[in-house]
């Protein structure tokens, strides 16, 4: 076996050397073609510089040998500093630890500054109980204005968006059902007087003896009936949307007018109208929409689960997305006494002032009701990361070291959420920069 071997021992052997002779020539020759080429490079670099900056290239010619062999080898410096520099050999950071633990992060000091320390402590807690809701109008200061008549739309004194005052016109109808109830009126107010002259000639002829005590009680009954008529007339009237003066006047003039003012019940801003020219309209038809807008109601419904939470006079916030979640603080001004059965909710109210018109109604808006402090083990949301689902906090467990352990917290209030399980009183932990420590242990554990 020993002399088959010997013999292939010697061939590699021969091989090798005469591999390394071929490697030792090509370098040889690669090393001579690299420095030739270099070399003449620089000698048109040094007729370049000779033609347009002399001066330089005299004193370089005047410079000793040793200076110009230590420019030669200057860009081979600068390769081979720029390559040990991309392999981070001259790094000099602080090496991070290797930990086997995927929830346990290492810092090194300029990380730390990223992060703020605390323990986890008792502290007053203020439950805040969101809810979605709505901008409505103030229902005590909103009129839906109808017609009092029957009859027919012939002139449009009003648009949307136009304040009016009380009492100010805002249609007017054609209506011949205010006519008859005129002529009935000045009928009823005939008959009213003439009863009433027949009543007084029964008085004069019953004291002569001319008639009997029937017939002047028979003409005073119907003295007081037709009287009672002409009130009922009167009224009539005034449902249909007369005042007394011009009731007045139309007993004293006795003319007849087929036009019914449409009259805005309340001062503010005309935000609806649903008539036109030539409509026909009815009493029950609402024509109208007159609302105060400097105070408004913001309205939500809360789950019959938190109504207990809430009560008449506490404290409560309101943020409106389309006001760039402006927060507009306030008192809870009403709570049902019922939950709706289909919904299963209960309805919240807060009276918002609304002074300068940046608050409109059908705006989305989000309720902020603050409960009654408790004291409870609470930690700040900063300390809080979400994973998997679940929220985490990192604990310190030495100078450079932090653990996130999962924990089971309640609904935050007030930058705080309460702690159901997972942490102790007194335990020390990142308060702020919870977010930077796990971008960290991630990239630890993808060895980046």
């Amino acid at each position: 076996m020993k002399e088959k071997i010997t013999p292939f021992l010697q061939w590699l052997g021969h091989w090798q050397k005469a591999l390394m002779g071929q490697v030792k020539r090509y370098s040889k020759e690669w090393f001579e073609q690299v420095v030739q080429t270099q070399s003449h490079y620089y000698q048109i670099i040094h007729d370049w510089l000779g033609t347009y900056v002399p001066s330089v290239i005299q004193r370089y010619d005047a410079a000793p040998h040793q200076i110009k062999k230590g420019l030669f080898f200057l860009p081979w410096l600068v390769l081979f500093v720029s390559t040990l520099n991309y392999f981070n050999v001259f790094d000099r950071g602080s090496t991070i630890k290797s930990v086997q633990d995927p929830n346990v992060v290492v810092v090194n000091q300029d990380f730390r500054k990223m992060i703020a320390d605390g323990k986890v402590q008792i502290a007053p807690f203020v439950e805040e109980l969101r809810a979605s809701g709505r901008i409505d109008f103030n229902e005590l200061f909103l009129s839906r204005i109808g017609a009092n008549v029957t009859g027919r739309v012939s002139e449009i004194l009003a648009v949307p968006g136009q304040v009016v005052k009380q009492g100010d016109v805002l249609a007017k109808i054609t209506s011949t059902e205010l006519t008859q109830s005129q002529l009935a009126y000045l009928k009823a107010k005939s008959a009213s007087q003439l009863a009433d002259q027949a009543a007084n000639r029964a008085k004069i002829l019953y004291k002569e003896d001319v008639i009997a005590l029937a017939e002047l009680q028979k003409r005073e009954a119907e003295s007081s009936s037709a009287k009672a008529e002409y009130r009922a007339a009167n009224d009539q009237l005034r449902v249909q949307g007369m005042d007394q003066a011009s009731i007045d006047r139309l007993a004293k003039s006795g003319v007849i007018e087929s036009i019914n003012n449409v009259i805005a019940t309340i001062p503010g801003e005309i935000v609806e109208r649903k008539i036109n020219k030539g409509q026909v309209v009815q009493p029950a038809d609402a024509l109208f929409t007159v609302a105060d807008l400097s105070t408004l109601w913001a309205i939500s419904e809360v789950p019959e689960s938190n109504s207990y939470l809430i009560r008449k006079g506490q404290k409560a916030s309101l943020l409106i997305p389309a006001l760039r979640n402006q927060e507009i603080e306030g008192t809870v001004a009403h709570v049902d006494s019922i939950v709706n059965p289909q919904t299963r909710t209960v309805v919240v109210r807060m009276e918002l002032p609304n002074k300068e018109g940046l608050i409109k109604p059908g705006m989305l808006a989000t309720m902020l009701i603050e409960s009654q402090s408790i004291d409870k083990l609470v930690v700040p949301v900063g300390a809080v990361v979400r994973e998997d689902n679940h929220d985490h906090v990192f604990v310190r467990i030495d100078d450079d070291l932090y653990r996130m352990v999962p924990v089971k917290l309640g609904v935050e209030g007030r930058g705080y959420r309460p702690v159901i399980s997972g942490l102790k009183e007194g335990q020390e932990i990142a308060i702020d920069g919870a977010y930077h420590l796990n971008t960290e242990r991630k990239r630890q554990l993808s060895g980046g």
